[in-house]
Formats: structure tokens, sequence, C-alpha cells
């Protein structure tokens, strides 16, 4: 399929999943109605629910999604892995446990920016690690290891916090938190996540050619005139933006950045640059898609998004790992 094909396709989905996503939720609007609440006004109880309840949540959606889609696609190209994710790096972990410390200080409550404040620290001292590895000569594998001590050590002070929370509800808070969810966000949330996000494609973006350079092996983008140490801090620096900015919004969403660049990449030259905005677009779709799910699956109660991206994502990786054990041989 011509890349602009499936880019206009993919569009099209994520503009009528986003269109949609307006449209779901208890109180039903017909699409002339909450048409009229976003632009107009309309009816006071509609413009309030559909400005400040469905539309943050379709816009975080959308953003998140993409965030996600297009950093599994960019460290896939970059590891040179076909199950290579967002999570590998350790950015998710590290945000996680700072949104965690803020609700165990009880920081959660004095001010809506504590809880994404809390992630963006955490991520920025993932980020700050990360790139002191990438700063200098270090391999791929390096950032790989750095990634999961990164992720192991975060995971056991989430741990750590969770055994030691002295208020149950603090640890029901922790953990609903930690499976995800788009519920509950305002305007606000955008506007911490959209610029994080944005500068973090930006940077992804500008290193596509040197991910296409990198099929050929480190040695071979070298030859091609590709600065290795400009393309590890492009790529760890924008995968850690995109990630932390979504982890610090919507909590701990995982397998997004792992399904689509893979169902996504047969339509494409196969080549990572090329593969980039298509899988941000698909990973948008998904995660819109999920968000409307749960809350139709069981009436009268909301899942965690969370819960249902990695009921999908948790089969197609064993089935990845099968595939490529299958190949090996």
């Amino acid at each position: 399929m011509k890349r602009g094909v499936l880019i206009a396709a993919l569009s099209c989905a994520t503009a009528a999943l986003f269109s949609l996503s307006l449209l779901t939720g208890p109180a039903n609007f017909g699409p002339l109605e909450s048409l009229r609440a976003l632009v107009a006004g309309g009816d006071e109880a509609a413009a309030i629910i559909l400005r400040e309840i469905r539309l943050p949540r379709a816009i975080l959606g959308t953003l998140v999604g993409f965030a996600l889609g297009a950093s599994g696609a960019a460290l896939q190209g970059f590891l040179r892995n076909p199950l290579a994710e967002p999570g590998i790096i350790g950015v998710s972990a590290t945000a996680s446990l700072g949104a965690v410390l803020v609700f165990y200080t009880g920081l959660a409550g004095a001010s809506l920016l504590a809880l994404p404040a809390g992630a963006l620290v955490g991520a920025l001292a993932a980020v700050l690690i990360l790139l002191s590895m990438a700063a200098g000569r270090a391999s791929t594998l390096t950032l790989i290891l750095s990634g999961v001590a990164l992720t192991s050590l975060a995971g056991a002070l989430t741990s750590l916090v969770l055994n030691l929370s002295p208020n149950p509800f603090a640890s029901y808070e922790i953990i609903f938190w930690l499976l995800g969810s788009l519920k509950d966000r305002s305007m606000t949330h955008v506007a911490i996540a959209l610029p994080l996000a944005a500068a973090g494609a930006a940077l992804v973006f500008a290193a596509a050619r040197a991910l296409d350079a990198l099929t050929l092996g480190e040695e071979g983008a070298r030859s091609l005139g590709i600065d290795m140490r400009r393309a590890r801090l492009l790529v760890v620096g924008g995968v850690a933006l995109m990630v932390g900015a979504a982890t610090a919004v919507a909590g701990a969403i995982g397998f997004v950045g792992l399904v689509m660049p893979h169902l996504l990449r047969p339509l494409t030259d196969r080549m990572p640059g090329s593969l980039l905005l298509p899988a941000g677009l698909g990973g948008a779709c998904l995660l819109l898609a999920a968000d409307i799910a749960v809350r139709v699956a069981i009436p009268g109660r909301e899942l965690n998004v969370g819960v249902v991206t990695a009921l999908i994502g948790a089969p197609f990786f064993l089935w990845l790992v099968a595939r490529t054990r299958r190949e090996a041989f």
C-alpha cells in the first residue's frame, strides 16, 4: 500500500474514532446536539459535559496513543528488535514511581498538577540517566540494560511504597492509577502533555533518516555518514519525552507501542522512518477504540483502558515471541 494512502486512511479512522469518543458516555447526545454544544454552547449541561469531560479525554486518547505508537516504532527501528516497546527504556516505570510517591506523601490532593508533576519528575530522572548513557560511546546494549535496570529498580520501589502505605485508600488509588486511564482528565492535563509530546515527536522524526540507515547495522549507518551519538540522543530523548508525557497524564498504558508497529509494518516499505507516522496514527486509533470500549463494555461500570490494552497486547506479544522463535530455527 502506498504510504500516502495508508496515512490518509489512518487519519480518517482517527478522526472517526475521535468523533465517536465525543458521542460515547452515559449522557446520550446526538451528533448535531454535540456539535452545537462544542461550537456554540447550546444546552449548558451538554456544553459542560462535551467541553470539560469528553473533549479532553478524546484529545488525550489521540495524543497518548500517537506518542506510544510512534515511540514503539522508533525503538524497534533503533534497537533493531521487533519485541522492543516504550517500556523497555524504563521511563514508564520511573514516571509511575514519581506519581506513586506523590500519592504516598499526600501531595496528590493538594493540587491537580501535583500528580502529573510527580510523574514528570520521575520521567525526567530516567531521561537524565539515559541521556548520560547515550552521550558517550555507549552501545545499544548498554542503553537496553540501563532501561531494564531502571524498570526493575522503579518497580521494586513502587512495590515498597505500596507495602509501606499506611492508608488502604491511598494504596487503592495508587493501584488504580497504575492500571492506566483517561477518565476524569481535563484540558489542564492536555496542556501538560501536549508540548512535551510534541517536542519528543519532533526529536524522533528528526532521527528518521538515521533509523533507516540503522537497518544496515551501526557500522553501515556510520559509513553512510550517520552520527550515531546524535542519533542516540534524538531517539532516546524523543521517546523519553513522549512516554513520560503520556504516563504523566494517563498512567501506565502498555502494549500500544508494541502492537501497532507490527500490524502496520507490512503495509509500508518496512523502513523504520516510514513507519513512524503510521504507527503514531495507529496507536491513536487503538487507544481511542479501547477507551470507547471500556465505557460501553460493562453497563454502569467503567474499566481502566490499560487493562484492555494489556488484554490485547499480552497475547499478541506471546504470539510474536513464538513466531520469532520459529523463525530462528
